[in-house]
Order: structure tokens, then C-alpha cells, then sequence
């Protein structure tokens, strides 16, 4: 806004421009804040996120008291078992992933983005920053909540483990950073090709049907290839006990790290393309 100021010895005034500020990674962070929770399906995407995480976590659960002692042994797992929802809760996730980004492009809202905030690297970083607090916090809550109410069921077989049992709260915690990894992979694909459906289709591809032909496959490769499946890889981290049999799978944390390699190259490829690509 300009403002006027009275020259010396004369009586009109003459205009002098307010400084200013460049456009700062702050000012994009309460940008994209303000974006992401003025939008209505973000709401409604979180809720049915929570809803069937742990919905399906209680149906599972009910599941094992059904069976009673015929679940019990050395593969039985209760942490994991309550956590079960996660499983589709990881495409929920990757829906709002994928919008968080393609959602400008649909609308033509990136150019205004872009012209409030010229500088594109501060542009995605504030993206990934605030989307990532929103999935991980959500998911954490879920992964909680899922433990909790799904121990409560098992409770009354005398199947459940506490937060203070070995592994126990590193699989629940592992829960909520499994889900912001999933939505984390489906913004950098959504990055990448712009194109909402299209970053959906292939999160999905990548989360949950590379996961189902793998079991297509001859036992021999399934050997070499199962445990660097996407879900497979990260799934490690919310559980507490060790798959039985074969293929030996990645240990909790190194199977995470694994996942999370996904994503960042996912992420890596959206930005280069980002940055070199006009809007």
C-alpha cells in the first residue's frame, strides 16, 4: 500500500512506497495451514481416516475373541491385530496426500500460489511440512485409539498387552508414522504427475495392489522380492512379533527405512519436476 508524504517547500505530496517483505518459509507454512483446513473433505477425509482405522481394528479383534484359544500361539499378535485397520486406512490417506498437491492444479489455484510465493522450493516444503504435521498427528490418534479399544475387546480373553510390553509402543507409534509415510508417497506421486486420479491410482497400485499380485508370484521369487514390497517393508514397524516362516522380512526399523525410501524418491522426483516444470 502506498502511503503520501509532504515534500519540503511544496505542497503536493508525493507517494512513497511501503517497504515490502519477501515472502518467507513462515508465511507459506500459515499459508498452506489456512489452505488445507479451509477445505471441507479435509475434515471428512480425516474423520473416515479414524473411523475405519479403527473400525476395522475393533472387527478384528472381535474376530480373535470369537475364535478364543484357537488364536492363541507364537504368531498370534495382539498390538498388530488392533492395529488391522491401518491396512485400509493407508489408502484413505493417500486420497488427502494426493489432493494436498493436485488439488491446485485441477482448480488453477497453483498459479495464484505461485504468484503469492514465487519461490517453488518454499512453496512444496510448506506443503510437505503442514501435511505431514496434519497425517502423522491424525494417525497417531488413530493408532492409539485403534490399540486401546482393540485391547479392551481382547481383554475379555485375556489376549491383550499394554503400552509397557516389549515392542508394544513402538508398534503403536509405528502405526501413526506408517500412515504419514502413505500420504507422504501419494504427495510426491501427486507432485510428480499432477494429476489427481492419476496419483491415487498409483499410490494405491504401489500400497496395496503390489501387495496382492505378490502372492502371485513363484514361491522362489517371493523369497527375494516380498519383504522390499512397499507395505510389506513398512507394515514391520506396527508389529511386535516376527512373521513366521519364509520370506525372513526386514526387521521393524530397517523395513521402515525401507518405506520411507519409497516416499523420498517419490518426493525427490516430484520436486525436480516441480521446480523445472512451468504450472
Amino acid at each position: 500500500m502506498a502511503t503520501t508524504t509532504q515534500l519540503p517547500g511544496s505542497s503536493a505530496p508525493a507517494l512513497r512506497s511501503a517497504p515490502s517483505g519477501r515472502a518467507g518459509f513462515l508465511g507459506a507454512l500459515r499459508s498452506e495451514f489456512t489452505k488445507i483446513r479451509s477445505v471441507r473433505s479435509t475434515y471428512w477425509t480425516l474423520i473416515a481416516l479414524v473411523v475405519v482405522t479403527i473400525g476395522i481394528g475393533a472387527l478384528a479383534c472381535v474376530g480373535a475373541v470369537s475364535r478364543g484359544s484357537d488364536v492363541r500361539g507364537p504368531g498370534f499378535d495382539a498390538t498388530q491385530r488392533s492395529l488391522a485397520g491401518l491396512i485400509l486406512g493407508q489408502l484413505i490417506i493417500t486420497v488427502l496426500g494426493a489432493l494436498t498437491v493436485t488439488s491446485e492444479y485441477s482448480t488453477g489455484m497453483i498459479r495464484t500460489s505461485l504468484t503469492v510465493q514465487p519461490r517453488r522450493g518454499t512453496l512444496l516444503a510448506a506443503k510437505g511440512v503442514v501435511f505431514t504435521l496434519v497425517s502423522l498427528v491424525t494417525g497417531l490418534v488413530a493408532s492409539f485409539v485403534s490399540f486401546f479399544i482393540g485391547q479392551a475387546i481382547l481383554s475379555s480373553k485375556h489376549l491383550d498387552v499394554s503400552l509397557g510390553d516389549p515392542n508394544v509402543l513402538r508398534a503403536v507409534i509405528g502405526g501413526g508414522l506408517f500412515l504419514a509415510v502413505c500420504g507422504m508417497l501419494a504427495f510426491g506421486l501427486g507432485t510428480l504427475l499432477r494429476h489427481t486420479a492419476g496419483a491415487i491410482t498409483a499410490s494405491i497400485g504401489l500400497l496395496f495392489v503390489l501387495f496382492v499380485l505378490i502372492n502371485f508370484l513363484p514361491s522362489s521369487w517371493q523369497n527375494h522380492v516380498d519383504k522390499w514390497i512397499p507395505f510389506n517393508a513398512g507394515s514391520q514397524i506396527w508389529s511386535t512379533v516376527a512373521p513366521q516362516g519364509n520370506p525372513p522380512m526386514f526387521s521393524p526399523w530397517t523395513g521402515f527405512a525401507v518405506f520411507t525410501a519409497y516416499a523420498v524418491i517419490a518426493i525427490a522426483a516430484g520436486a525436480f519436476v516441480f521446480l523445472k516444470r512451468d504450472a
